[in-house]
């Protein structure tokens, strides 16, 4: 194994550079060792791996299969060094995570602080995506795991947990629809509106219930970002349009409402903790997954209607 590896290291970086002479200088290992390594390989196959030209070595059919092997080599042997650090109890590792922009603030923060405080030496990245992102970063491998709406169809996905996110009205809790139960989306009608934009997910359903309703929004203003249309709601600019998800800080902070709409042709949609089926969580993964997934259920509590919600119920 370690002369094997030590010839691996040696044809990686030949291979990267095509030339012995910059390769010794910077493995910092002399010309005529990486070169007797390499010889010897090539007259054990019985092949060789390298054409030698004026301008530098070029890998051969033989030398681009072993570069490509040799790269998935390394990777796996990292893997295999991270797992049997885990078995030694080490509890190391760097996790990367793809999220929403709505789970930037409250739950996930939180959730990151507590694998930090249990697992001091795991470290979190937080990847803020558009959606339809999220399983491309999943599956190739760009986030170990992900927060994504929608995962239905997807084979490749494993849905860890899952819980269900509804269309509602945001306002300050003095407004008058904060204090009914679940409305019709014609409740807006004629009432001063902050309408979601595309990408945001919201928009797309919005716009078909103003096509079934024939209910023309009052859009006094429009935005692209969750935390503006919040802020401008909470300004009472307008009466906001989003999900459970998108204010539940806000709403349990008692510093806005969110009033369901209950239109039927409206089905709430799924926000779903994700893995990709075909690759094995590490043990640093496998950790936060295992944090997450325990108090995913956070993320779908009771929807509040009206401010009788208080900061008590804040976690």
């Amino acid at each position: 194994m370690p002369a094997f590896t030590r010839f691996l290291r040696y044809f990686m970086v030949v291979g990267q550079m095509g030339s012995i002479r910059k390769a010794a200088g910077e493995l910092n290992v002399s010309a005529s060792a990486i070169d007797r390594q390499i010889l010897n390989v090539e007259a054990e196959l019985g092949i060789p791996l390298f054409e030698r030209m004026p301008s530098g070595l070029r890998l051969t059919a033989a030398g681009e299969m072993i570069m490509a092997a040799g790269g998935r080599w390394q990777k796996e042997l990292g893997g295999l060094r991270s797992q049997i650090e885990d078995l030694r109890g080490l509890k190391r590792g760097h996790i990367e995570i793809g999220i929403i922009n709505a789970l930037s603030k409250g739950y996930i923060p939180k959730a990151v602080t507590s694998i930090r405080s249990r697992f001091p030496g795991i470290s979190v990245g937080l990847n803020v995506m558009a959606n339809e992102h999220i399983r491309e970063a999943i599956l190739s491998g760009k986030v170990d795991f992900g927060i994504m709406f929608e995962p239905q169809g997807h084979r490749d996905l494993t849905v860890r947990a899952f819980v269900d996110v509804i269309l509602g009205f945001v306002t300050p809790p003095d407004h008058v629809l904060a204090q009914s139960g679940p409305v019709r989306f014609s409740t807006c009608a004629g009432i001063p509106v902050v309408a979601p934009a595309e990408p945001l997910a919201v928009a797309q359903q919005v716009k078909v219930l103003e096509k079934v309703t024939t209910v023309e929004l009052n859009a006094v203003a429009s935005s692209n970002d969750i935390q503006t249309i919040t802020s401008l709601s909470m300004e009472d600019v307008g009466v906001g349009i989003l999900t459970s998800i998108d204010v539940l800080t806000e709403v349990r902070r008692g510093l806005l409402a969110f009033t369901p709409i209950s239109d039927p042709l409206l089905r709430p949609m799924t926000l779903a903790l994700c893995t990709a089926s075909s690759r094995t969580p590490s043990f640093a993964s496998a950790m936060a997954l295992g944090e997450i997934e325990n108090g995913f259920s956070q993320l779908g509590v009771e929807t509040p209607a009206s401010p009788s919600v208080d900061s008590a119920a804040t976690p």
